[in-house]
């Protein structure tokens, strides 16, 4: 079960089955509880986590003060703050853990040891990253040419978990809306369900 969680997040056919043992055991078990920040904004970060169990969310601190959601993370994602961890420099994210939560972490250390032993496994990285930069740019593109409620039905269709188990708040500003829109929304998409069942 723990070698099929690795292997599932790690997935790539240039990696051998015996190599899995080194990627696995690079990595150390952590627990985190509700509403815990595991990185805080300014601070530079030394590690990643692979996701098991619970729910995190990214956040910036806008120009009024306001908390703006960037990002959701679940079970068998990637919890890491990009620019901070590979650049070196302050993250200008917070990431909060909104339940309890199973992680495996891997520091960065350890991550670069890998990423320059195992080919199959820098494959793996170069493949990932260039799959994070089209997803940022799908996001960026269609919070400017999709609706709300397109957007929001986006998120029930494509994250459930999300819409069942985080608050309204977080969900509002990560689609680009407020508290009362995001309301309104839910309604109606509520309501258009009744009228079709």
């Amino acid at each position: 079960m723990k070698a099929d969680f690795f292997e599932n997040i790690y997935n790539h056919p240039n990696i051998k089955k015996e190599e899995y043992k080194n990627i696995i055991d690079a990595h150390t078990k952590v627990e985190f509880s509700k509403n815990e920040i595991i990185l805080k904004e300014a601070k530079v970060s030394n590690e990643y986590y692979l996701i098991k169990r619970g729910l995190f969310r990214s956040y910036v601190i806008d120009y009024k003060g306001n908390q703006i959601t960037t990002d959701f993370f679940g079970p068998n994602d990637i919890l890491i703050e990009v620019a901070s961890l590979f650049l070196r420099i302050p993250s200008k994210e917070t990431i909060q853990a909104l339940t309890d939560c199973e992680v495996y972490k891997i520091k960065f250390n350890d991550f670069q040891d890998l990423y320059s032993t195992i080919e199959g496994f820098t494959e793996w990285g170069r493949s990932w990253m260039s799959q994070q930069l089209f997803m940022a740019k799908h996001r960026a593109v269609t919070m400017h040419t999709q609706s709300a409620s397109q957007r929001y039905l986006n998120l029930v269709q494509e994250r459930p978990q999300i819409i069942k188990e985080v608050p309204l708040k977080y969900i509002a500003t990560y689609l680009g809306i407020t508290d009362t829109s995001l309301s309104r929304i839910r309604k109606e998409v509520l309501s258009q369900r009744e009228n079709l069942s």
